[in-house]
């Protein structure tokens, strides 16, 4: 089963932007690291039940215009329309090429597999794999999938992770029956608008505006 692995929020500024949610939610974060390649930085908040909040902000604008990710692209079309908040999510498999065949298979356009990477303060690399379903960020976002490389993508310290979790998301890019469709999941039909993830829930509602809770 799919899990959340974080959530991705736009901003001007990545770092004033996460001590603003820190001082309003009572949560830490770190500095991530730089994405050379997209020209794009982030600083992470994670969390008790193995997810993260991810604030992307753009280094060099030239650069992460220039990137072929649907991310980057995503975040570029954000920033533009000066929309910040919640954009964008991750969910986490160790079947990546599963899901590339379960696409080809059933006519799913897609983009990826994309290889990323980031320096971390320290100095080490974490290297992963995203793998995206074409969506058009005007009329829906569909989320991405993410593999790592390793198990180690969490923080360097257990002191580093929050207590509160991220129990809840809240998402209106397409509905329950299409997504489950997409990502290969068995439909619960207990709750209408509701599908349990393997350490959160996604609520599908009306609202255009992506969002999660947090306790």
């Amino acid at each position: 089963m799919l899990a959340l692995d974080h959530i991705v929020i736009a901003g001007k500024d990545a770092e004033k932007d996460s001590a603003l949610y820190n001082k309003r939610l009572a949560i830490k974060a770190i500095k991530g690291g730089e994405h050379e390649n997209w020209g794009t930085y982030n600083y992470l908040a994670y969390f008790s039940n193995e997810s993260y909040i991810e604030w992307l902000g753009i280094r060099d604008l030239d650069k992460a215009k220039q990137s072929e990710n649907p991310l980057i692209q995503h975040l570029v079309q954000v920033a533009n329309h000066q929309q910040p908040g919640p954009f964008q999510f991750a969910l986490r498999t160790d079947q990546m090429d599963n899901y590339i065949q379960h696409f080809e298979a059933n006519n799913i356009p897609y983009d990826g597999p994309f290889p990323g990477e980031r320096v971390r303060p320290d100095g080490t690399v974490l290297k992963w794999r995203m793998l995206f379903p074409k969506y058009d960020y005007k009329e829906g976002m569909l989320p991405f999938l993410i593999e790592w490389e390793n198990s180690t993508n969490g923080p360097t310290a257990l002191s580093l992770t929050n207590a509160q979790a991220i129990t809840k998301i809240l998402y209106s890019g397409v509905d329950k029956q299409t997504f489950t469709n997409i990502y290969q999941l068995k439909l619960k039909r207990s709750f209408s608008n509701q599908f349990t993830l393997q350490n959160t829930k996604i609520v599908f509602t009306d609202n255009e505006h992506l969002n999660f809770e947090l306790v």
